[in-house]
């Protein structure tokens, strides 16, 4: 999944996107409010993670602005102020959560993974898929206990496409979720029906997983 951390304590951005990194997220940086802005236009995000104290502009008025843009994405305040009528507009404002500083890594992904099921209505990190149970903790898909070897991009494509179970995504849209705007390898235009294809064939092998299903014309879905 696709992030933007908007943070001008460079320190912090850094150790934020190696982390991130590690844990399969797209990280992109801005160190001030003009520079996310102007990216938060360009692309589309699963989550921005704003500072409010930057030094061009107040957070609250970038959040403000970032919501008509990226409405789709999910927010959480970062702030050293102590000041709760500051942590209730950015509430109000749209934003799903927020920290204060200073906070633990551990817990902005437990945080993040949290807001990502509670937007999806999945309530715990195991979740059913036919004869099959995707551990979203673990990053792992089991069959009776079994656990199936994908390849991390095989898990992040389907992980992204359960956390919007029900909703047709594009191959556009995978791919710049999961991979950025071009993959990591030679791209071309099958990539992702490649990756489904392979997904599709190791499953298979265990039981039938009529959930994942193509939409012809747009691109696949999770159906439960």
């Amino acid at each position: 999944m696709k992030v933007l951390i908007v943070e001008d304590e460079r320190s912090l951005a850094l150790e934020m996107e190696a982390f991130l990194q590690k844990a399969f997220y797209l990280c992109d940086l801005a160190f001030t409010a003009r520079q996310g802005q102007k990216m938060m236009e360009e692309n589309q995000y699963d989550f921005i993670l704003l500072d409010l104290g930057l030094p061009d502009k107040d957070g609250l008025h970038v959040l403000q602005e970032a919501k008509k843009c990226c409405p789709g994405a999910s927010y959480i305040i970062l702030t050293a102020r102590g000041d709760l009528e500051d942590r209730i507009k950015g509430l109000d404002l749209g934003a799903d959560d927020y920290l204060p500083k200073p906070f633990s890594l551990l817990e902005l992904q437990s945080r993040m993974h949290a807001i990502s099921r509670r937007k999806s209505g999945l309530k715990d990190s195991l979740v059913a898929l036919g004869d099959f149970t995707v551990d979203l903790s673990k990053r792992a898909i089991l069959f009776e206990g079994q656990e199936i070897g994908l390849s991390r991009k095989e898990f992040d494509l389907l992980n992204y496409m359960l956390l919007h179970k029900n909703r047709p995504l594009t191959r556009s849209q995978l791919s710049e979720h999961i991979w950025g705007n071009f993959s990591d390898d030679d791209y071309d235009s099958n990539f992702i029906d490649v990756h489904i294809k392979n997904i599709r064939k190791k499953l298979t092998a265990y039981a039938p997983a009529e959930w994942l299903q193509t939409i012809r014309g747009i691109g696949y879905k999770i159906k439960i």
